[in-house]
């Protein structure tokens, strides 16, 4: 009898432990850009359940364009993509295809998790590399997501950081997480309890140091992103949350 019990506790736990993923196949996220005070672009991020190689993984998609009078001066077409496993978190593919005021990237990595390799296509080049990389190492896309999966924020204090393995383009990084504590937040759905991060990114080029991204994340099981503030080299960029659908949990709104 003691030996049911024990079992049917593990097998409740399990359940329970597979109900807390944060996301799922139909989750759609809909943001708006601005560069300063003007509505500058759009972005879109969607998950579905697809079979890569014969195995069942979620494809993550994130497309991002500007619009208006900014897609005039500056046009922009991003697209990135990862194939991520449902149960370890870890990608298996990541696609860059960007079009950025003519500065163009079209790769594709997939990672090789037995052997640590990572074969990279350049298409816009024409050429195959292979490259190695840390274990559990992430892709810009997967990170994120399993940050949501695996990130025990209960636990954090103040200025405590997470450090992760990342691979990028043709290099592995150390992307290092800040967080910075919790605040309500005035969203277009109300007001909304969220988690604030400082995702350590590269100054130069894009960034002006590298404590210029701030993140805003739905203090839920859900952990979406509800706003994105950036330091530009030239300006301020700040990404919204304005459309959501097919969350996994119930998405939690403060009522005065």
């Amino acid at each position: 009898m003691k030996k049911k019990i024990t079992i049917l506790l593990l097998f409740y736990v399990v359940v329970l432990t597979a109900q807390k993923k944060a996301y799922g196949d139909g989750e759609w996220l809909n943001f708006r850009v601005h560069y300063g005070l003007i509505t500058a672009g759009s972005a879109t991020i969607e998950v579905n359940n697809v079979t890569l190689d014969g195995r069942q993984v979620f494809h993550v998609k994130g497309f991002g364009e500007t619009t208006g009078m900014t897609s005039w001066f500056f046009p922009v077409e991003d697209d990135y993509q990862s194939y991520i496993d449902k149960e370890k978190d870890i990608p298996y593919r990541f696609i860059r295809k960007i079009d950025e005021g003519g500065h163009k990237k079209d790769i594709q990595i997939d990672f090789n998790h037995n052997t640590l390799k990572a074969t990279i296509f350049d298409k816009k080049n024409d050429t195959i590399t292979v490259a190695t990389f840390p274990e559990d190492a992430q892709d810009m896309v997967s990170a994120f997501y399993y940050l949501r999966n695996n990130l025990d924020v209960n636990n954090m204090k103040i200025g405590d950081e997470f450090l992760m393995n990342m691979f990028f383009d043709r290099e592995n990084y150390k992307f290092k997480l800040k967080f910075l504590g919790r605040e309500i937040l005035d969203t277009e759905f109300g007001k909304v309890a969220s988690i604030v991060f400082r995702p350590y990114v590269q100054s130069g080029r894009v960034f002006k140091e590298k404590e210029s991204l701030t993140l805003w994340v739905s203090d839920d099981d859900n952990r979406i992103p509800l706003v994105i503030k950036a330091d530009l080299m030239v300006g301020s960029l700040k990404a919204t949350l304005i459309q959501f659908k097919g969350l996994k949990h119930s998405f939690k709104i403060i009522v005065d």
